[in-house]
């Protein structure tokens, strides 16, 4: 890692998640530019210091510069947050790769799964910008809670162990506590394929099936995501950390989750182009199903929620008898 200090931050991703970063940032004392792809939101912003959208109640500190070019957001700094949906990750890439983005420290806090690359979101940022410094931060973090200054963990996860650190310092503070890992895989596997399992906590929660079956769907759902996750290079105690076990508690129970959010909305039997038309914010769970639920078939990985979760969102099957079906499985050892 370079010797210098990360004075100013640009935060890539105008959402929720992007903004209550901004926030929590810029009352650290840091320099902080928040980028985003539309102008006319952007100016918004601007005008009420606040993200109405998609953090309504918070207001965003004078500090903050907004804006929506990629130029302005880039250049000054020194490290740069990519807070993009996953889906809009590939053209912001293409964006940034028209400034002088080389020598910039890069951390990801996007949770998705390519669908058709299977790549996840560092791999596809290496792919596209090259061998750049480069760490993810995860973990259960409801955007709203920690723009309000509410405890939140997360951690951060890079090969380079002095990054991570680095990183660490720059977001750690008395109500957002950071932990380092250097577990990439398993960090970015566990924040991603957790919304698929919330998806079917919500299905729950819309079938009015209660908590015992909702808790079932959490914990052979960490299963699933284990079982991945080490296939695919992850370590077995990352997916019991706060990237994995914590992050899958947080989006399957909150009221807030996007993902549960739609889940339920499923259950109830509404049509996910009714329910995705309704929702200002991107659930990323409805793109990760299908990347997830393919890449466990190509691997041979039996993932039987995941499984689920696709065929309701993409056939139309009858949650109902999704749940049925899942229930109705072999009997097994645990």
């Amino acid at each position: 890692m370079r010797g210098n200090p990360i004075k100013s931050i640009s935060i890539i991703g105008d959402g929720g998640w992007g903004t209550a970063l901004a926030i929590h940032l810029a009352q650290k004392g840091y320099k902080v530019t928040l980028w985003g792809a539309f102008a006319g939101h952007i100016a918004a912003m601007a005008a009420s210091r606040e993200n109405k959208e998609f953090l309504p109640g918070h207001k965003i500190p004078p500090s903050v510069f907004l804006t929506a070019d990629i130029h302005q957001a880039i250049g000054p700094g020194d490290l740069v947050v990519l807070a993009c949906p996953s889906e809009y990750l590939q053209g912001t890439l293409a964006k940034i790769k028209t400034t002088a983005y080389r020598a910039k420290i890069f951390l990801s806090v996007i949770k998705g799964i390519h669908p058709k690359s299977f790549g996840r979101m560092t791999q596809m940022i290496e792919r596209h910008l090259g061998k750049v410094p480069l760490a993810v931060l995860s973990g259960p973090t409801i955007a709203g809670e920690t723009a309000a200054g509410k405890a939140t963990t997360a951690v951060v996860a890079c090969a380079d162990l002095s990054l991570a650190r680095a990183i660490q310092k720059v977001f750690h503070s008395a109500a957002f506590r950071i932990y380092t890992n250097t577990d990439v895989a398993g960090v970015e596997i566990g924040g991603s394929v957790k919304n698929v399992i919330a998806i079917a906590c919500g299905v729950c929660d819309g079938l009015g099936l209660g908590t015992n079956a909702k808790s079932a769907i959490l914990t052979r759902g960490l299963a699933e995501i284990t079982r991945l996750g080490i296939a695919l290079g992850g370590r077995k105690e990352t997916f019991y950390g706060l990237s994995g076990l914590g992050d899958l508690a947080t989006t399957c129970f909150s009221p807030s989750s996007r993902n549960r959010t739609v889940g339920e909305a499923l259950g109830r039997g509404k049509g996910i182009k009714s329910i995705l038309g309704k929702m200002h914010a991107i659930a990323e769970g409805v793109v990760t199903a299908k990347a997830v639920y393919r890449l466990s078939r190509a691997r041979k990985i039996p993932m039987p929620i995941v499984e689920q979760v696709y065929k309701i969102i993409f056939q139309r099957k009858n949650p109902r008898k999704a749940m049925a079906d899942l229930m109705g499985r072999q009997v097994k050892a645990e």
